[in-house]
């Protein structure tokens, strides 16, 4: 669909910056149930650009042991040794990046992340994204992850506690 057309229909994914509409429009063709799906070099343009907030969705013993990205705000998508949905996930994300911002969570692989993106979506948030491969990345064929892909592997910025 054409912007001008786009602008026509009253679109509400014109306010967002072009990486994010491409990542929108191509969810929505793939039918995806929340907003769209991000790679970690651009989510890391867009947070230096400040056009979105990066939220952590991991546990706090992850970000503490494994490193996290500081530019980012935590909000435990699961909690506690069962790692049960934390059930305050939807209140604290709106209290932390608000409800109509753009918003990229962010996990080990992208699959906790994704979750939480649908639940968010569902709760009512509008743009919210998924970071593709995560923090840590997909596992390899020896069932390890960081060799393949992953903000860390991609050399993106990130502290470790």
């Amino acid at each position: 669909m054409t912007l001008a057309r786009r602008i026509e229909q009253q679109d509400p994914d014109v306010s967002l910056p072009p990486a994010l509409q491409d990542a929108a429009e191509a969810a929505r063709i793939a039918g995806l149930p929340y907003k769209g799906s991000v790679d970690p070099e651009e989510a890391w343009s867009l947070i230096q650009a400040g056009q979105a907030t990066l939220v952590d969705v991991r546990t706090a013993e992850e970000r503490k042991f494994v490193g996290h990205v500081r530019e980012s705000v935590h909000v435990a998508w699961q909690i506690g040794p069962a790692l049960l949905k934390n059930p305050r996930f939807i209140r604290e994300l709106e209290a932390k990046a608000g409800k109509s911002n753009p918003i990229l969570l962010l996990c080990r692989s992208g699959k906790r992340s994704a979750a939480a993106a649908e639940a968010a979506r569902k709760a009512g948030f509008q743009n919210v994204f998924n970071v593709k491969e995560g923090f840590e990345g997909d596992l390899d064929a020896q069932q390890q992850r960081g060799v393949e892909n992953g903000w860390r592997f991609r050399g993106l910025p990130w502290v470790q506690d």
